[in-house]
């Protein structure tokens, strides 16, 4: 669950701004698929408060803000991980102990001194 880029904000987010600065126009609309750079999520309260410098334009969302339900391809993703990570016949390698090995996004290399 994605919650309210306000600083401080502890709510679930449920709905996405999007400022269009050539247009001098700020869009509040429903909950983005994924969570985008230039976007910010925000929760009914923020969302709805939302104000802008003098000039600017909202153009807000007409529906009601709702937090997204889970899709089937998520449950299946999260179920598919919890089963692979649980497997007993999973194989691990060993890393090679003169390339390093990688761990998530770190990779561990060997001691220039000990070469």
């Amino acid at each position: 669950m994605r919650r309210c880029s306000r600083t401080g904000c502890l709510n679930p987010a449920v709905a996405t701004l999007t400022y269009a600065y050539a247009e001098s126009t700020a869009v509040v609309g429903p909950l983005a698929t994924y969570s985008e750079p230039h976007s910010y999520d925000l929760c009914e309260e923020h969302a709805l408060r939302l104000t802008v410098p003098r000039g600017w334009e909202v153009v807000r969302h007409d529906g009601e803000f709702a937090l997204p339900e889970p899709t089937v391809d998520d449950l299946t993703a999260l179920a598919e991980a919890v089963r692979e990570a649980g497997r007993v016949d999973r194989p691990i390698e060993p890393p090679d102990p003169g390339m390093g090995f990688r761990r998530g996004h770190l990779r561990v290399l060997p001691d220039p001194v000990n070469d």
